[in-house]
């Protein structure tokens, strides 16, 4: 039988349902090699040779490969349908030859598929061919250049800047696109501006807003009524006058649906509607191509195969009618440059197949699956179509001018299924219906309708007075009538980045490609350089050092440009337009110059530099024109920026160590609340007179008891534990966190001591080795002993930790080695348990169909991995080591 090789299992199985039994279908479990993690994996001297080496945990699926390959004398490479599957390909085919595993007489085919569907696999199988060279050399160039600037750049950061983690080709640059936004926001300067709004009333008595759009009759821009004063001159004169319809204007307009996905829509679109990281998408999208629902995943394309689209107007007709189906099928364009990614749309392989009749039990896989169907059936359907109508209200002498717009949808379309979101939240007044008004008839101001937006933009209704006739607070004014108000507005800076509106940018840009957006959004918070707070990227102080370092001293290779560029280059070799080895070659000889310039750099140098970009931001001038820099606490010594051992950033003297001045890493001012290199002092214990200090270490702020010494090098310490604020954290609430575990009392039954603490996996009661877990954080400080013994209790009948575990079925002795072999029910599902090897079952196994063969097999298997089996020897050596310690 042909033996066919994929990446996983879930794909192995898929595929084996099509194939059937004339075909052995095996995994290799993603890349069987990679390039050792040392230096010397890739050498420019030797023409860039690449040394690969077999990852361990992928010897064992090579072997099962090449011992398949005895019984038949035919290889099929049926791996993902881009340049990382015909990479891993490309290692399968080396790694099996060199084993003389692929002989001469061995038949090598290369088989794709964009989509695991019957028709698809059978089709591909009727049409192979053989590795595909160029887009493996694209692939080799990409780990080459990664490699080189990974291995080069990274030793560069630690010696110059301590506490960086690495810098890449790619995530250096993103991370640039990150810290750049956020300076921006910091150096943004807030203009203020006003709008004047009135509501009208028309002769049949329903109310609109309109807004002030001419003045003296001359037109406003935004910035022409820029103060309160200015503001109430604009609302009497609107006040004053009569008005009346001057112009009706409707005009018919259309919306068209968006294409369907491709990569980064599909992240984009996932995050705003559903909070998604890109890696969680790529990491569900995954699951659902190979269960074979939807098409492959990482994809430039937007296109769509005929076959699909008839499919999809199918669908459309036999749901919604034939008003919803446009005349002739949509067609849409790829925008990619490149053929390595620019595959056929995301989209699912069967469009009759709505949401509701996938009866999938995976949350994530069900909402993505539901957001792939309805785009692609929306991009097939028809326009929606819609009426905006415009009207100007105006006052008899030109003075004023206001207008009205709003929009009805006329006939629904492609929206009765689906609308895109957005990235930030927009304000639209058009999304309104107008009441039906006449040219020339008047338009009385309300007698009410503004007063309740007035109030809301108050901070409090204290602020709320009355004068000259006006109702007003310092952000805005309302008229005596309450029709006419006038309010406050700052421009607004430019929002931070989500993952999705970042991947956008990096699309924008050239920066990256469909298999690699979501790693490198990862890799980058992974490194500690920037956090996700409510889904916003913000980069942390190592992220910011990193960027400024490298803007200053590798310029060209954090550039948006240099980097586009390099992709397009790839992208050639992938075409087979360009050399992949000159590529190489031309990137080495300056990357390799401007390394060695920085070989006489001094850390004093690069911290002075960053000192001097970071100073306007971080040494505003004074009012009074005294120096900045000046130490404010001995006078004498010059405030400059410090790295701390974590890799964070301070302000600090440099008298250091006779002034221990030290403040945030931020404007004077701002960050008063952070913590610094020392500790944020909370104040004193009762009972030892030392310090308490809240800091901050590399898995998230703590407490600490004292001071680390000589005799005491680790003292007390305590995590804040999920939930707890460091900005809210005092001097009580961090005694009760060093106080823990917390001793309840004995155990009514056993005496032994049962006690309340926080772990690893949150709070919990333990009573020898059984451990329950506390719903809240709080009850910790709190839960006495029969709330805690009936936790226990719980806990144990459930074979929770400490517990005996239930057998599911005894299945005897072991064969060769002796000793119980069980089929156990685990929190994750059942599992063979053998010893202390626990082996879990594959999945579609049910513990019934467990055989003692197979049982066994998993054991081998599970201790081979994990190092679980020990000889008997081994054991007694350990014994006596331990003796031996013991005895010392």
């Amino acid at each position: 039988m042909p033996v066919v090789v994929v990446e996983s299992p879930a794909k192995a199985k898929t595929i084996n349902k099509y194939l059937g039994d004339n075909y052995t279908v095996l995994a290799s479990y993603g890349h069987v090699r990679d390039l050792p993690p040392k230096d010397g994996s890739v050498d420019p001297e030797q023409g860039f040779e690449m040394l690969w080496e077999v990852a361990s945990d992928s010897k064992k699926h090579v072997k099962a490969i090449a011992d398949a390959l005895k019984d038949d004398d035919a290889l099929i490479l049926a791996t993902d349908p881009d340049r990382e599957g015909e990479a891993i390909s490309w290692h399968l085919m080396e790694t099996l030859t060199k084993r003389r595993a692929i002989k001469k007489s061995t038949d090598v085919s290369r088989v794709v598929f964009n989509a695991i569907t019957k028709s698809a696999v059978t089709d591909a199988m009727q049409n192979p061919r053989e590795v595909d060279m160029e887009l493996v050399e694209a692939y080799l160039a990409r780990r080459a250049l990664d490699y080189l600037v990974g291995f080069n750049l990274s030793p560069v950061l630690w010696r110059k800047l301590p506490g960086s983690k690495s810098a890449g080709r790619v995530q250096s640059v993103c991370l640039r696109l990150i810290v750049e936004r956020e300076m921006e926001i910091e150096a943004f300067d807030p203009q203020e501006y006003w709008s004047i709004r009135a509501m009208l009333e028309s002769p049949r008595g329903q109310t609109f807003e309109a807004r002030l759009t001419h003045l003296a009759g001359k037109k406003l821009d935004k910035f022409d009524i820029a103060t309160s004063e200015a503001a109430e001159l604009a609302v009497n004169a609107v006040s004053s006058r009569d008005l009346s319809i001057h112009s009706v204007e409707a005009k018919p307009g259309t919306r068209n649906p968006s294409a369907p996905f491709m990569t980064s829509t599909l992240q984009q679109e996932a995050s705003r509607k559903f909070g998604m990281g890109a890696r969680q998408t790529m990491s569900t999208a995954q699951r659902l191509y190979e269960a074979g629902y939807i098409t492959y995943m990482r994809t430039d394309g937007i296109d769509m195969a005929p076959e699909a689209v008839m499919s999809a107007r199918d669908a459309i007709k036999d749901r919604f009618g034939d008003t919803y189906l446009p005349n002739s099928p949509r067609m849409y364009k790829n925008k990619a440059k490149n053929a390595q990614e620019a595959h056929e749309c995301i989209r699912p392989t069967d469009m009759s197949r709505a949401p509701d009749k996938l009866k999938l039990t995976d949350a994530d896989q069900r909402k993505l699956y539901d957001l792939i169907w309805k785009r692609t059936i929306a991009s097939q359907m028809a326009a929606a179509r819609l009426e905006r109508t415009t009207v100007d209200i105006g006052s008899e002498d030109g003075q004023v001018t206001l207008r009205a717009t709003g929009q009805v949808i006329v006939f629904d379309g492609f929206m009765k299924v689906y609308t895109e979101g957005l990235d930030d939240d927009v304000l639209d007044d058009d999304d309104k219906r107008l009441p039906q008004v006449a040219e020339g008839e008047p338009a009385r101001l309300a007698a009410t309708g503004l007063e309740a937006a007035f109030v809301k933009a108050a901070e409090s209704e204290s602020q709320i007075s009355a004068a000259g006739g006006l109702r007003r607070h310092p952000g805005g004014l309302l008229s005596e009538t309450g029709a006419v108000f006038g309010q406050q507005h700052h421009t607004q800076p430019p929002p931070r980045y989500t993952e999705a509106t970042l991947v956008k940018r990096m699309e924008e840009l050239g920066i990256g490609r469909p298999s690699t957006y979501a790693s490198i959004v990862t890799t980058i918070q992974d490194r500690g350089y920037v956090v996700k707070e409510k889904n916003r990227l913000i980069p942390e102080d190592k992220g910011r050092l990193v960027t400024i370092f490298l803007t200053n001293y590798f310029r060209r290779y954090v550039g948006y440009d240099f980097t586009a560029d390099l992709e397009n280059q790839l992208d050639e070799v992938s075409a087979g337009d360009r050399n992949y080895k000159e590529v190489l070659e031309r990137f080495w000889r300056d990357f390799s110059a401007a390394i060695a310039e920085t070989s006489e750099l001094r850390i004093t140098d690069v911290l002075e530099k960053i000192n001097e970009v970071l100073e306007p931001h971080l040494f505003p001038a004074k009012e009074d024109g005294s120096d900045p820099r000046l130490c404010p606490n001995c006078g004498a010594g010059r405030l400059s920026m410090r790295t701390a051992r974590s890799g964070g950033a301070f302000i600090g003297c440099s008298n250091y160590p006779e002034c221990r001045y030290t403040r945030a890493f931020a404007p004077p001012g701002e960050g008063d609340n952070e913590i610094g290199p020392d500790g944020k002092m909370l104040g004193v214990d009762p009972n030892t007179s030392l310090p308490v200090t809240l800091r901050k270490g590399r898995f998230g702020p703590y407490v600490q008891l004292g001071d680390a010494t000589e005799d005491d090098p680790k003292p007390p310490r305590a995590s804040l534990p999920k939930g707890w604020s460091a900005d809210e954290l005092d001097i009580e609430k961090a005694l009760m966190l060093l106080s823990l575990p917390r001793e309840i009392g004995a155990h009514p039954e056993d005496g032994e001591t049962v006690e309340a603490g926080i772990g690893r996996y949150g709070p919990y009661v333990k009573h020898g080795r059984v451990y329950a877990n506390l719903p809240e954080v709080d009850e910790v400080f709190t839960v006495g002993m029969n709330r805690a013994v009936e936790l226990l209790a719980q806990k144990a009948s459930r074979g929770g930790r400490g517990a005996a575990a239930k057998a599911l079925r005894e299945l005897g002795e072991h064969p060769q080695e002796g000793g119980p072999v069980n089929v156990m029910d685990g929190r994750y599902g059942p599992y063979v348990k053998w010893g202390k090897v626990n082996a879990t079952l594959p999945k579609g196994t049910e513990p019934a169909d467990v055989t003692m063969e197979l049982a066994v097999q998993l054991v081998a298997e599970k201790a081979a991995k994990g190092g679980k089996k020990r000889t008997t020897t081994r054991k007694k050596s350990t014994k006596a080591a331990g003796a031996k310690k013991k005895t010392a």
